[in-house]
């Protein structure tokens, strides 16, 4: 081997090495786990379930920074797990709506570079605020609207859902501008809206790559994942939906106070929202990075979105325990990750 493939080979093992990406996570403020990520066996003894032996993942590129930034990031309903290829160009639908008026309007957005820490940076790890990017995906939840014509919304990092909107080219352009705008800097549900919100009455929503036309690794992986957090969560007292349940309270558009009130019930109601153990399950459409299947995200109340890839039934104890409750994030499974950095805190679940 000559002396440059050798320096090539040292490099990509120095890159991949847990240590190394946790102590580059831990100095941008990245509260992170020293735990193994697999607690069982291996061989397994405790019935996970395994991938089956064609299930090929790629194990020897770096993984942490394969996630591009985004200022927003919206699930929209379809009652699917699969979907057309690109599921911005399946005509008539608000992902394409969305993604029309999204194009449309960006040249117009400016990040807004909220942040004031002076932090390293590492690629795929990034702030909402450093973004006017929209990432679109699609998701396996019913709309919660009784007319078939109109979705329902997930935004994130907002931790929103919003109700009411049109499939339409209008519907589109209403959402962008008084929800995904770069420039709304929160989601509070404006009077003048058509739309009802409200905030995610959830500790966490999971979601899993199961686009089948993209990648068949994701639709065998997603299934046995969901009945593996499923079980893990149950274990420790969660409660487990598969679609939108608990939506009992007025949505925010009839708060009865002031824009500062309603700011201050917002922020109230998701830090008790922390420690409810009440989890959201849910599969999405393609979201980059299928070589590293099985691919999940998870979404805080505190505004952190966690990307985790190469996962399999055995590692979800770990990140259940770890990131799920602990607020920790386990370096070799990270992909990247929204807001993720937090000077002085020991969790992402701290505000």
């Amino acid at each position: 081997m000559s002396t440059l493939r050798k320096l090539k080979a040292w490099a990509l093992s120095h890159e991949l090495d847990p240590e190394s990406i946790r102590t580059k996570l831990s100095a941008s403020a990245v509260p992170v786990s020293a735990a193994d990520c697999r607690t069982c066996s291996d061989p397994c003894e405790d019935g996970h379930a395994d991938y089956p032996p064609r299930f090929t993942v790629d194990m020897e590129t770096q993984m942490l920074g394969s996630v591009r930034p985004f200022r927003r990031q919206i699930l929209i309903s379809t009652g699917k797990t699969d979907w057309d290829r690109e599921i911005t160009r399946t005509s008539g639908s608000l992902a394409a709506h969305i993604s029309r008026t999204h194009n449309k309007s960006a040249a117009h957005a400016v990040p807004s570079h909220s942040n004031g820490h002076s932090l390293p940076r590492i690629t795929g790890v990034f702030n909402a605020s450093d973004s006017s990017e929209l990432s679109i995906l699609n998701a396996s939840l019913k709309s919660i609207c009784e007319d078939d014509d109109l979705e329902t919304v997930l935004v994130f990092p907002d931790f929103m859902l919003v109700a009411g909107v049109p499939s339409s080219l209008e519907g589109a352009r209403a959402m962008w501008e008084t929800v995904l705008d770069p420039q709304v800097p929160r989601i509070l549900g404006p009077d003048e809206s058509t739309f009802k919100t409200w905030v995610l009455p959830y500790s966490c929503v999971i979601t899993f790559c199961s686009h089948k036309r993209r990648d068949n690794r994701c639709a065998i992986s997603a299934p046995k994942l969901e009945s593996a957090f499923t079980h893990s969560l149950e274990r420790r007292g969660w409660t487990i939906d598969t679609q939108l349940e608990h939506i009992v309270e007025p949505p925010l558009e009839k708060f009865p106070g002031t824009i500062e009130e309603k700011d201050a019930h917002v922020t109230e109601t998701l830090r008790a929202l922390q420690t409810a153990k009440k989890a959201l399950i849910l599969y999405n459409s393609h979201m980059g990075g299928h070589r590293y299947a099985g691919n999940c995200i998870i979404y805080t109340p505190s505004g952190s979105s966690v990307w985790y890839g190469r996962v399999s039934p055995h590692e979800v104890d770990s990140i259940v325990e770890n990131t799920i409750e602990g607020g920790l994030v386990l370096p070799p499974l990270l992909r990247g990750g929204v807001n993720l950095s937090k000077p002085g805190c020991k969790s992402l679940h701290e505000w």
